[in-house]
């Protein structure tokens, strides 16, 4: 399509707001900053080691450890001081909260306050990026509560205990090939590219929808004996391809870096599953609800697909922690409802298996 034929992001906004006649223009001017954000990342993980961004955060003195207890990338860094240092002025935000910062962070004194609260996964997958992996950044924009836009009291941690089905806007940059934008403001879900010439994220994929069917899977499979009984049956049935009861053969992918696996689930089609396990019983999911789940969710959901914890819809789990950790399993429809139906049917036990069941790759 011609570049006068496509629409800038700031364009497609402006169109997003003609839906709402009353809107004072805010919540546009947060998502362009979010975006500028997304930008200054961009082109920092293009410069890689020409940049010197790439290894271990403080690596000559031991290295440094976020709160979620993961060794912090160079970039980890870089790209959470991006986030707050490019929306902390605009006067759009309450607060904010990232997964790599123990506490929200709070507006600064003397900087105007808004009624946004900002929430996000700097880099996604950055275990990835010393091997040039695509990577992303994954935020959630949330409504602060009204006392305390009245009072223009600091945040607390409880400000940001909103369940995914209240998420204003929720999206996701992609570092990869070339720079997208995926975005959605509760009216379907639109792809930008960002135009290098220009420095602008054109819309290129508009209402893009997830296929119901799919034969692909993502999973880590590494992880498989501490797999509960529902996700070991949906991988074995999967393995079994044509010759088992789902009657078709699967693929099966795994990149490591969410942003990369949701991306390509929206493009073609799949469902991805990080399950509950009992690898750590004091950890019921390995991914943050509040920075991943949530506003992957909320695309997906958008999308026409779904997202659950396989056990209940992941908008519908209320938040108890900043930094929850929860199951996730989204993509195409009709998969992730199967797994549902696998949590939500009784266990059988061994007597109840046939004498010569098939078995896994993935089972003793």
């Amino acid at each position: 399509m011609p570049l006068s034929k496509r629409f800038t992001l700031t364009q497609y906004l402006i169109g997003e707001r003609r839906r709402f006649p009353d809107a004072s223009g805010d919540f546009n001017a947060l998502i362009l900053d979010v975006a500028l954000a997304c930008k200054a990342i961009a082109r920092a993980v293009a410069f890689g080691e020409l940049g010197g961004v790439l290894g271990n955060h403080d690596a000559d003195v031991g290295g440094s450890v976020n709160v979620q207890g993961e060794t912090q990338k160079k970039l980890d860094v870089l790209s959470n001081e991006y986030f707050v240092r490019l929306n902390q002025w605009g006067g759009h935000l309450a607060g904010m909260a990232s997964e790599e910062m123990e506490d929200p962070s709070q507006i600064p004194a003397g900087n105007p306050r808004g009624k946004y609260l900002l929430v996000f996964d700097p880099l996604d997958g950055s275990s990835n990026i010393d091997v040039n992996v695509s990577v992303g950044s994954i935020f959630s924009i949330l409504r602060a509560p009204q006392e305390v836009v009245d009072s223009g009291r600091d945040v607390l941690e409880a400000d940001f205990f909103q369940p995914g089905a209240s998420q204003a806007a929720a999206g996701y940059a992609l570092y990869g090939p070339t720079t997208m934008l995926v975005l959605s403001v509760g009216n379907g879900v639109a792809g930008f590219t960002l135009d290098p010439n220009l420095g602008e994220f054109m819309l290129t994929h508009p209402n893009l929808q997830i296929p119901v069917e799919t034969q692909e899977f993502a999973i880590n499979a590494s992880n498989s004996r501490f797999w509960e009984a529902p996700v070991t049956r949906y991988v074995d049935e999967c393995l079994a391809g044509k010759t088992g009861p789902r009657g078709k053969d699967f693929n099966m992918r795994w990149i490591a870096s969410m942003v990369a696996e949701a991306h390509r689930i929206l493009m073609r089609g799949g469902v991805f599953l990080y399950p509950r396990d009992n690898k750590d019983a004091s950890k019921p999911g390995r991914l943050r609800l509040l920075y991943e789940a949530n506003p992957i969710g909320f695309i997906m959901e958008q999308a026409g697909g779904r997202a659950s914890t396989g056990r209940q819809p992941m908008l519908g789990v209320q938040p108890t922690s900043l930094h929850q950790r929860i199951g996730l399993v989204f993509g195409s429809k009709n998969e992730v409802e199967r797994i549902e139906r696998y949590h939500a049917e009784p266990v059988r036990m061994d007597s109840e298996t046939p004498l010569f069941a098939e078995r896994s790759l993935f089972r003793d």
